[in-house]
């Protein structure tokens, strides 16, 4: 893509081997280092909004144009012109956006290379499994422009403990691949030659898995985000007895004791 072309969320699809189809979801905003514009932030959010109906899909990579950035933010330009109303309206925006990958039936993996900053971070935290390239950076940059960090911000004391968290949006500093592993912010880091290698061993094992499986994990996973330890190992046990509504794990299983 040009640097004229507009602004603009790409998304292609591919038959998995196993079945099914992978999602690929591209931020193209190069020159402003794939900055989320109102616009982006909507086109974005209703995306995933239609990707949640399709009931042929196993999985979905999201990422950023070019080598610069996986997102750089949210556009600066525009928030220099806020008021009280329009900027409760543009972070709402933002969190449908966030709210609308975490609620997503199938894991969303992030393929992090470059500048992952502010709302670029909290899209990534809201995706399920986060591969980066060594060179990539992370921060929550906010206080620094003079606005706070929110909504899915608050997904960070999980990922990397209370420290930490506080550590990013009171300084507005930024942590390196390496150190954003250290701390569990992203799940595998490698050279950026194998960022895509990496995230194909993700896609494929996902989508050797039983589909109805992978979708019920993926509800399981939320919950546990959202209900105390004994309420989510209670509610879980009820998930288990539903995935024999079908034929896919006495299927799946058979043919595991034929390959044995």
């Amino acid at each position: 893509m040009s640097s004229v072309d507009p602004p603009q969320i790409r998304c292609t699809f591919e038959t998995l081997p196993a079945g099914g189809r992978l999602a690929r979801v591209t931020v193209d905003h190069q020159p402003r280092v794939n900055t989320l514009t109102s616009e982006l932030i909507r086109q974005l959010a209703s995306l995933y909004g239609r990707l949640g109906t399709d009931d042929d899909l196993r999985c979905v990579v999201l990422t950023g144009a070019g080598d610069r950035a996986f997102i750089g933010g949210a556009d600066i330009r525009e928030m220099a012109n806020l008021d009280p109303e329009s900027a409760r309206a543009f972070i709402s925006r933002l969190h449908d956006a966030c709210a609308s990958i975490r609620a997503l039936p199938v894991p969303v993996i992030a393929r992090i290379q470059g500048f992952c900053l502010g709302a670029g971070l909290e899209i990534a935290a809201s995706c399920d499994l986060r591969v980066a390239s060594d060179a990539a950076t992370f921060g929550m940059p906010e206080v620094n422009v003079g606005i706070p960090s929110v909504i899915e911000a608050a997904l960070l004391p999980r990922l990397i403990g209370a420290g930490k968290a506080r550590e990013l949006v009171f300084t507005g500093g930024s942590m390196t691949a390496a150190e954003a592993a250290r701390c569990g912010l992203v799940d595998r880091v490698v050279a950026g030659p194998d960022l895509d290698v990496a995230t194909l061993e993700w896609i494929r094992a996902i989508g050797k898995a039983g589909p109805r499986a992978i979708r019920l994990q993926k509800q399981l996973v939320r919950l546990w985000d959202t209900v105390p330890l004994d309420d989510a190992i209670e509610r879980s046990m009820q998930t288990f007895a539903d995935a024999y509504d079908t034929d896919e794990p006495r299927r799946l299983m058979r043919a595991f004791l034929e390959r044995r």
